[in-house]
């Protein structure tokens, strides 16, 4: 007799142990999948941030880029971001690079994942630049310091460095 309550013991301990097991994991797997925190492609999204990028610097551009990829990351690309290039930080969008350089296949990675690129026109004129001297998918505004403003009326967080 002390045999048989034994084993059934176990059994039920087993049985116990399964069904607090099944519990956990799908309580486990109910908190990690929730369907009103997805973000598709095409989604409207909740965050809007402009970068004033008006340096031509590297570490400068560096700073910039790892922000605007740590923040894609951190919104789990929930985010509009436009990257509006004046004055000496037009520098970023030229095609004519040192081969070296790895800027514009990295300017392009982050197009392809929604980030928007301004072109100041005035300043582009300063320089004598027309949209050949720039990369493909860059947008030309006419006035940097308007598109700034315009931004900013649309809920455009603003960052500067």
């Amino acid at each position: 007799m002390k045999k048989l309550l034994s084993s059934r013991r176990r059994w039920l301990v087993g049985i116990i142990a399964s069904i607090s097991a099944w519990f956990t994991t799908r309580s486990v797997a109910n908190q990690a999948f929730d369907a009103s925190q997805l973000h598709f492609p095409g989604d409207p999204v909740e965050h809007f941030v402009v970068y004033h990028f008006n340096k031509n610097d590297n570490s400068y551009q560096e700073h910039i880029l790892f922000s605007i990829a740590a923040l894609m990351q951190h919104y789990d690309n929930n985010i509009q971001i436009v990257v509006s290039c004046m004055g000496p930080g037009i520098h970023l969008l030229a095609k004519k690079r040192p081969r070296s350089d790895m800027t514009p296949l990295r300017l392009k990675s982050l197009s392809e994942k929604g980030v928007i690129f301004h072109a100041c026109g005035n300043t582009m004129d300063s320089l004598g630049w027309t949209n050949k001297d720039i990369l493909d998918f860059v947008q030309i505004v006419p006035v940097g310091v308007a598109d700034l403003i315009d931004l900013q009326e649309k809920k455009y967080a603003y960052i500067a460095w």
